[in-house]
């Protein structure tokens, strides 16, 4: 479906993504990365409002066009960003090359988690960390079973999300400490709001 994918969804992930009750969530995550920073799945740019002093440069990754120009839109002269049009799972950047990662809402939809997740650990610095928030697969067994179900075909009409990948188990398979972890629902249908937000660092 290359017309969906590239004509509508880039708009439908914008205006999912743009609620007001992901908002809290960007002002809390957002601020805490510092230095030199890679932010996974930029897609329209919505955090970029939210990053503070600490960050030195923004690298905004994303994989779609249709998003990237958007982003790069509403950054007009912002000298600390700099625009990567690539996959997570090759990241167009140096070993031990930057201090920050930040992840909202995009391990979900990376084809390959697993190898983007090592690809972030190679990239980043020892001492760096890898913040995210994240929705993904729920404890209670009746509510994962709903996400398994509806996953096959969920991911085919919101580009690729995966309703049921366990974040904080991914994270730390790929060599990751997770430092801080807050889980919880947030308002409406279980299968879709079960969050992840915390700190991890490589190992």
């Amino acid at each position: 479906m290359p017309f969906y994918r590239e004509r509508i969804l880039p708009h439908v992930v914008h205006w999912a993504m743009r609620q007001a009750l992901f908002t809290e969530f960007r002002r809390r995550l957002v601020p805490a990365a510092e230095g030199r920073v890679l932010e996974i799945g930029v897609g329209s740019g919505l955090n970029l409002p939210f990053y503070s002093g600490s960050a030195d440069n923004v690298l905004a990754l994303d994989p779609s066009p249709a998003l990237l120009s958007r982003a790069r839109k509403g950054a007009t002269g912002n000298p600390r960003v700099a625009w990567l049009e690539a996959s997570a799972e090759a990241i167009p950047l140096g070993d031990r090359s930057v201090d920050t990662v930040l992840t909202t809402w995009t391990l979900c939809s990376i084809p390959d988690v697993a190898c983007a997740l090592e690809e972030v650990r190679r990239v980043l610095k020892p001492s760096g960390k890898l913040l995210f928030v994240e929705h993904g697969r729920a404890p209670q067994a009746a509510v994962s079973r709903w996400q398994d179900r509806l996953t096959p075909m969920w991911k085919r009409v919101a580009g690729g999300c995966h309703l049921n990948r366990p974040i904080d188990r991914l994270i730390e398979r790929a060599g990751f400490l997770v430092e801080t972890l807050d889980t919880g629902y947030l308002q409406g249908p279980r299968m879709l709001t079960f969050m992840y937000e915390g700190c991890a660092r490589p190992k």
